[in-house]
């Protein structure tokens, strides 16, 4: 028979799931509303991070473009955690580990919304965004900060290894924090280029360790990750091939670094690159396409990151984005069961 206990907590997932799904949805109406009536568009780069111009990817969504769809629609879903979390857990001390996503997912929206910003009163000329080490400094100096209150106001300095041990690196976890926090936020970031992409697959990623928290006793970070759960699948109704707005880098790098941060307070760092392999993998693509330009004069792909390159090669962009919705739900499920089997959770089988 199953406790009471686990019936209680199954419920509130779903509850806090169910309530973000319906607050995104009611917001949805009215951001779509000033978006198109203020003309939110969000303009094509036209170089990419060496200065190169990017012309594959100008000719694959080229239509994209012409069909003037708004951005920044990450406002939406990031004020719906931000509200849903505030209201179920303010106050609650047995909660206090909430704080630490809520405050990464705040900070990694203000940095993505100034460069939101900047690309919407650009003049579309070259990157229309802001500089890449300017967001890598203030990403680092965000990841910082959560890693000294993860080391010294929540105590902890701990990462389990699947199947070997936990591993304690004292004051050492504040640099691995903001590396933590600066690789999840740009993979994220790179890894949303395709209609509703990146929204399945954060969604896969955030119900993992969701059900990592909740089986390790953390209900209030498994609450907050159904949370983000429940406001994407609201969001990917509309963001869905073709998309009728972008979450833009307010979206991205708001839950980029909360999956970061997400992983840290489960201890499962380790797990992050099964659970977001996808996002490793299309980041890992972009590196290899830079270096091997930089270095050996040639592209390894027809454009990166991988998805651009599929593109290129005559992949349907649904297809793409199906496709690794596939192998993002396998590898989500497939860090589920690592973390049972390798001591990251312990519960009776």
């Amino acid at each position: 028979m199953i406790e009471a206990s686990i019936v209680h907590q199954l419920s509130f997932m779903f509850l806090l799931g169910g309530a973000g799904l319906l607050l995104t949805t009611i917001l949805t109406p009215i951001y779509t509303y000033f978006a198109y009536k203020y003309k939110f568009w969000k303009k094509q780069r036209e170089d990419d991070v060496s200065g190169e111009k990017l012309k594959v990817f100008t000719k694959l969504h080229a239509y994209k473009f012409r069909r003037n769809i708004p951005t920044m629609a990450g406002m939406v879903f990031v004020l719906a955690i931000i509200i849903i979390t505030m209201c179920f857990n303010l106050g609650d001390a047995d909660h206090r580990e909430t704080w630490l996503p809520l405050a990464a997912l705040a900070m990694g929206a203000i940095v993505g919304l100034i460069d939101d910003l900047i690309n919407l009163f650009s003049d579309g000329i070259g990157k229309a965004g802001m500089r890449p080490w300017v967001k890598f400094c203030l990403l680092t100096i965000a990841g910082v900060i959560f890693g000294w209150w993860f080391f010294a106001k929540l105590g902890s300095s701990e990462i389990i290894v699947p199947l070997l041990g936990t591993l304690d690196f004292g004051m050492f976890i504040i640099p691995i924090f903001a590396f933590v926090v600066v690789a999840t936020g740009n993979a994220v970031n790179i890894t949303d280029g395709l209609d509703g992409l990146a929204g399945g697959l954060l969604a896969a990623s955030f119900g993992a360790f969701g059900i990592i928290a909740l089986l390790q006793g953390n209900v209030g970070l498994a609450g907050f990750c159904f949370t983000v759960v429940g406001v994407l699948l609201s969001y990917l109704w509309f963001n869905i091939f073709p998309a009728r707005f972008f979450m833009g880098d307010v979206g991205s790098f708001a839950l980029g670094v909360t999956l970061g941060v997400v992983a840290m307070l489960t201890k499962s760092l380790f797990l992050l690159p099964v659970i977001a392999g996808v996002f490793v993998i299309e980041t890992g693509s972009s590196l290899l396409q830079i270096i091997s330009k930089k270095f050996f004069k040639k592209r390894i792909f027809k454009s990166a990151p991988l998805h651009h390159h599929l593109e290129a090669t005559g992949w349907p962009e649904a297809k793409i984005t199906m496709r690794f919705w596939v192998i993002g739900l396998v590898l989500a499920f497939s860090g589920i069961l690592l973390a049972l089997e390798g001591g990251i959770i312990n519960v009776p089988i």
